[in-house]
């Protein structure tokens, strides 16, 4: 390792130059910066231009759209900065919604969430295990999880929903304080605990050194397969915890939950200013990327255009942020 990457990894795990390594003075924080004025402007215009778009009630239903899909991008940029991805959340948001509902009927609603988060915490943890201890690639691992995840759930129940469920479901799923239902309010917690984390912890100045140089971070003493197991356990958990959501609010145990999360979540945080190269971004970026995507398809329902046509506006966003960080490396090169 050379004399700069060891003091580059010195530097972001000491404790008093931190915001180097936290807050990188990056173009990705140009395209976040870019995407957030994108956003406002969207929204400004939408709600000069449509009555209905500004409606309180829609404004409110707009963050309950984004709530689900957005706690999922959460536990992604983690692990995206951490160097990652992981492809089976939305397997995991399935399994756990249907382990949740399965296990209420026989034990209540407590001990299915609590069997729910757990499954989640364990898969999340074998993932991160298979690429940090084994040593596989993040796609294969967590594309093989996904197969195994949805190949033993359709067996189990057939393919068909677990259902009915006790009515504290639905109370649970609908329950709202001023508008802001339960679901929103678990997300805006979610995303402060996460960006309190990434911030402040020494966990989280570890996900950004081992994104950012894992050879270098190992060398200065860090537990790097500590780090990625963790990051990974967190992103399962957070696909858990989206799953018994969508279940409280479907009132049932869906196996064809959650199938588009895992690119939805990818999306958002890459639209939203995180490049795919790990090291850098913050929880800020999956917020403004989801809201992007669901303010999207909000107008696009208001303006009676296909529903069809978002994928291609999520992959041209994609593309186009993607672009802009491939072509600044091959400059940079």
């Amino acid at each position: 390792m050379s004399n700069s990457s060891a003091a580059v990894s010195k530097e972001a795990l000491s404790g008093g130059r931190v915001r180097l390594m936290m807050q990188p003075r990056s173009p990705s924080e140009v395209v976040q910066r870019v995407m957030l004025l994108l956003l406002i402007a969207s929204v400004i215009g939408l709600a000069i231009a449509n009555p209905n778009f500004r409606n309180p009630a829609n404004l409110l239903n707009i963050v309950q759209q984004a709530s689900m899909v957005g706690i999922v991008a959460c536990g992604m940029q983690l692990m995206i900065i951490s160097g990652g991805f992981d492809l089976s959340v939305g397997a995991i948001a399935a399994a756990a919604g249907c382990l949740a509902a399965a296990i209420s009927l026989v034990a209540g609603i407590p001990f299915g969430i609590l069997g729910a988060l757990t499954l989640g915490l364990l898969i999340g943890t074998i993932n991160g295990s298979l690429i940090a201890k084994v040593g596989m690639n993040p796609f294969v691992s967590t594309f093989g999880t996904q197969a195994i995840i949805i190949g033993t759930l359709y067996a189990m129940t057939e393919a068909k929903p677990i259902a009915p469920l006790p009515r504290e479901w639905r109370e649970l799923g609908f329950f709202n304080l001023g508008g802001l239902t339960f679901s929103s309010m678990v997300f805006v917690l979610v995303v402060v605990t996460l960006a309190v984390v990434l911030r402040y912890t020494r966990y989280g100045q570890h996900v950004y050194a081992v994104g950012s140089n894992k050879v270098g971070t190992s060398r200065a003493g860090v537990n790097v397969d500590r780090v990625i197991i963790a990051t990974y356990a967190i992103g399962g958990l957070t696909a858990a915890i989206a799953g018994v959501l969508l279940t409280s609010i479907a009132g049932i145990g869906s196996p064809q939950a959650g199938t588009t999360w895992a690119l939805l979540s990818i999306a958002a945080v890459v639209i939203g200013g995180t490049p795919l190269t790990g090291g850098v971004g913050g929880i800020s970026s999956a917020v403004i990327g989801i809201f992007a995507l669901t303010v999207l398809n909000n107008a696009m329902t208001l303006y009676s255009i296909s529903a069809f046509w978002q994928p291609a506006f999520m992959g041209a966003g994609v593309l186009l942020a993607v672009g802009y960080e491939a072509m600044r490396r091959s400059r940079k090169s």
